[in-house]
């Protein structure tokens, strides 16, 4: 049997593959209606951004029944890659098309913020080091977080050692027996 080739847009099983932006659940043929209605997402968006902020229709999504969502392309700056969003409905046998939603979202090609480490871990052993001489110059004493993290676990582990021995417990296994 041949391997089976799958394009771009879809995965090995020939299941349309997940865009980034879009969850999995949003499934299922639009509201021809609500498809239809780019124009009226349009005036939401321009409502809420300036014109030169919103690119070109990128497409619509079902996220239900008479439930659609209408992809923009963003062109705020410092937003490359990400899209708008807007996100229209309509009562059923109803012609009236809703605003219910806009916003921004990430797209696969978005440049998105690096995850936040905490200061501890960002700066470099020698910067600390200097840290801690600049401070032992200025005769301020500095504590090391670590080292004064691991004396508390210490502490705590001595503590329990002794509240179980005053209990009578000298095995951990005593206790479950």
């Amino acid at each position: 049997m041949a391997p089976q080739v799958s394009s771009p847009g879809t995965s090995a099983a020939g299941a349309p593959k997940p865009r980034a932006g879009v969850p999995l659940w949003r499934v299922g043929k639009p509201d021809p209606l609500l498809a239809g209605a780019v124009e009226t997402a349009r005036a939401a968006l321009l409502d809420a951004v300036d014109a030169e902020q919103v690119g070109r229709h990128l497409g619509a999504k079902s996220e239900g029944e008479r439930l659609v969502t209408h992809l923009f392309e963003c062109l705020r700056p410092g937003y490359r890659g990400w899209q708008w969003y807007v996100t229209v409905a309509r009562v059923s046998r109803s012609k009236i098309v809703t605003v219910s939603e806009l916003g921004v979202l990430p797209s696969e090609d978005s440049v998105l913020a690096p995850e936040w480490v905490p200061w501890s871990e960002r700066v470099r052993p020698e910067e600390r080091e200097q840290a801690i001489l600049d401070a032992a110059a200025e005769g301020i004493e500095v504590a090391d977080e670590a080292e004064a993290e691991d004396e508390d676990l210490e502490d705590d582990a001595r503590e329990a050692e002794e509240q179980l021995e005053a209990e009578g417990i000298t095995d951990i296994d005593d206790e479950i027996d």
